[in-house]
């Protein structure tokens, strides 16, 4: 019986971020699809402090998709090594290691990425060090423009939630929020929308809509859902102009007196955009204050809309 081939990737960047400051991002999984444009989502399946089993999901060559990593977490040597328990065809198993190694007055990151292909047809071969070694490059690229700009990273992302309670039907309001579709026939500000669910509760969303000034925006997201655990989580791909990153989850939660339905966004705002958008004089501050009211104004109409759509099931009943 033969034995796979192991192929190897091996890719590095300097910069003067502090060593730290990259091994946090690096550790940190939860913060990828905020941070790393090709991270869609991750759960975090088991943690110890050290170990962790996380399901990703990530764009591969403008598919999505899903796997179960292992990680080892190794805060003294500012090391994380990673396996793949589970992979998507041709690849059959993936592995690695990503290190911050002391380089003067600087900090070298070393990405090592070994793995092997199913039957190793050269075809496929050079396939899956192409995608490795691509998203390798483009990871260290911006784990880098991240950890030179750590002092900012507290003003540039902005994280809330906006939550309602209410008497009616759970499944109903999850169901609005699921054939988002039928959107532009109940939310004012939605123009438009293409949603296509590729797989069975992972869809890709482009929607045309209005600001609250009556401009036009146009975003594209990811969105996965879970309808067992009442759960929404979504990734635009394509962001409007004051934002470098945009991930947010809906969430239902009934109990004993009613049902909790919340919306939760997670924003990297694209500095270099706000005079754009906001006029030269425009702050930080106030960007941020503008990005939470827009996306609170139109949270709350499909909040509402939600609510309607559970209380209308439960007047038919």
């Amino acid at each position: 019986m033969s034995v796979a081939r192991v192929h190897r990737v091996v890719s590095e960047v300097a910069t003067s971020a502090p060593a730290a400051v990259l091994y946090g991002l690096m550790a940190d999984a939860t913060q990828w699809p905020l941070f790393f444009q090709h991270c869609v989502h991750v759960e975090r399946l088991a943690f110890d402090g050290t170990h962790e089993r996380v399901r990703m999901w990530a764009m591969t060559d403008d598919r999505l998709s899903s796997w179960v990593s292992s990680r080892e977490l190794d805060m003294d040597s500012q090391r994380v090594t990673f396996r793949q328990d589970h992979t998507d065809t041709p690849v059959e198993s993936l592995s690695g290691v990503c290190s911050v190694r002391p380089l003067g007055d600087r900090s070298q990151v070393v990405l090592e990425c070994s793995f092997t292909v199913t039957g190793d047809a050269p075809a496929d071969v050079a396939w899956a060090k192409r995608v490795v070694r691509t998203h390798s490059h483009a990871q260290l690229d911006r784990l880098v423009w991240l950890a030179e700009r750590w002092l900012r990273l507290d003003d540039l992302v902005l994280s809330f939630e906006d939550t309602v309670r209410f008497q009616g039907s759970a499944d109903a309001a999850f169901d609005f929020l699921y054939r988002a579709d039928d959107w532009p026939s109940d939310l004012p500000h939605v123009r438009s929308v293409r949603l296509v669910e590729s797989m069975p509760g992972v869809q890709v969303m482009a929607m045309d809509g209005l600001t609250g000034d009556g401009s036009a925006n146009h975003t594209e997201s990811v969105r996965i859902c879970f309808p067992g655990a009442g759960r929404l989580v979504h990734k635009e791909t394509v962001t409007s102009a004051l934002l470098s990153a945009h991930t947010g989850e809906w969430s239902i939660e009934p109990d004993a007196s009613g049902v909790s339905l919340t919306a939760r966004h997670h924003v990297l705002l694209r500095e270099d955009a706000i005079a754009g958008v906001l006029g030269e004089r425009a702050t930080l501050a106030e960007a941020r204050g503008y990005v939470r009211d827009e996306l609170s104004l139109h949270t709350h109409l499909a909040l509402e809309q939600a609510v309607r759509c559970a209380a209308g099931v439960v007047r038919a009943l």
